[in-house]
């Protein structure tokens, strides 16, 4: 296996911080928002359906971000 130059196997990536989380979780909820009006507008209750357990569960993160952090 290669490896780049000036990278050891064993280096801890770098992870997300909390603001891109809750960037993400934003985002997650504007476009479950939008599925749920489309799915009402063209009648694919799933869509509406798949979209609101999106947006639930994208405001539950905000709510807990908010709230408990």
């Amino acid at each position: 296996m290669r490896y780049r130059i000036g990278e050891t196997p064993n280096e801890p990536v770098m992870s997300l911080d909390q603001g891109a989380f809750l960037l993400l979780a934003i985002l997650s909820l504007a476009i479950g928002v939008g599925f749920v009006l489309a799915g009402m507008r063209s009648r694919h209750y799933w869509m509406a359906i798949w979209g609101t357990g999106l947006a639930l569960s994208s405001l539950g993160y905000i709510i807990y971000v908010i709230v408990i952090i």
